[in-house]
């Protein structure tokens, strides 16, 4: 049987150091042939120059590199330099996103929507790059109403998107359910299931708290039942983790792309058991 396609998602790193300690995270990540690696950008484009580097760097090591481009703060005039950029230098994919609002910020650019971007860089750009876009499974945090989210989703597929990547969620049967809701209203691109390893409980709270990925009850219960025994929560992180990984791939999902927050171990163990 095919293995499913696997991707990772990296940050820019601000320091020589944690520059040197992507470089190793990278190398221990390649043994798994992903798909491609993805990297972030900043809130208002603040690492946007960390962000094409980086890019740079791994396309320059022979794989496939996503730069994430935020419209939020941007100029069509900076977009367009930005992408011309990325294709001169042969990255052939985009993770299109509408991205946060900085705290204070009131011009927020040019774009204001996610699909403005993609029909953008379709407009500029044709066919040449693979766009990947974003879903929320459990809704995005901003987000008037479900229907609401699920129309502007619609409208970032119609504008020319060829896949998405979930937000992470630990509840299986919200992948699912937006899945059935965004193909019953004719979308048909690959909806790849984003995946947060468990290792820091406090940690994972407050990144949880600011995107709106829901901890369940009883799995928010049963991390902060083991207090501060980091070793048990990484366990339990790994085997929870690990099954519902392996679920929503027995059940359909087209692939993984792993939250990696910079780091290999969490990742490399999860991509072991799954038989990567």
């Amino acid at each position: 049987m095919t293995r499913p396609p696997i991707s990772f998602e990296f940050f820019p790193s601000k320091t020589p150091e944690g520059t040197d300690k992507l470089r190793n995270t990278r190398r221990q990540l390649a043994q798994f042939k992903p798909e491609f690696f993805s990297v972030t950008f900043g809130a208002g484009g603040t690492t946007q120059d960390g962000t094409r580097n980086a890019v740079f760097e791994i396309q320059s090591e022979g794989h496939q590199a996503a730069p994430h481009l935020s419209c939020i703060g941007s100029t069509r005039a900076t977009i367009a330099e930005l992408l011309t950029s990325y294709r001169e230098h042969g990255i052939r994919r985009i993770v299109a996103l509408r991205g946060d609002i900085p705290s204070g910020m009131v011009d927020v650019g040019e774009f204001r929507y996610a699909n403005e971007l993609v029909a953008f860089i379709r407009e500029q750009h044709g066919d040449w790059f693979h766009i990947e876009v974003a879903a929320y499974p459990e809704y995005h945090p901003q987000a008037q109403s479900a229907e609401a989210d699920l129309r502007a989703f619609v409208g970032k597929v119609n504008a020319g998107a060829d896949a998405a990547i979930t937000q992470y969620f630990f509840n299986a049967d919200a992948y699912f359910r937006f899945v059935d809701e965004v193909q019953s209203r004719g979308v048909t691109i690959p909806i790849v299931p984003g995946i947060m390893p468990i290792q820091n409980f406090s940690q994972l709270s407050r990144f949880s708290d600011m995107c709106g990925a829901e901890i369940p009850r009883w799995l928010k219960l049963r991390l902060a039942s083991f207090g501060d025994d980091s070793a048990s929560i990484r366990a339990f992180g790994l085997d929870f983790v690990t099954e519902l990984s392996d679920r929503v791939l027995s059940q359909g999902a087209p692939g993984l792309h792993f939250y990696t927050l910079n780091a290999a171990g969490a990742v490399s163990t999860i991509c072991q058991r799954l038989g990567f």
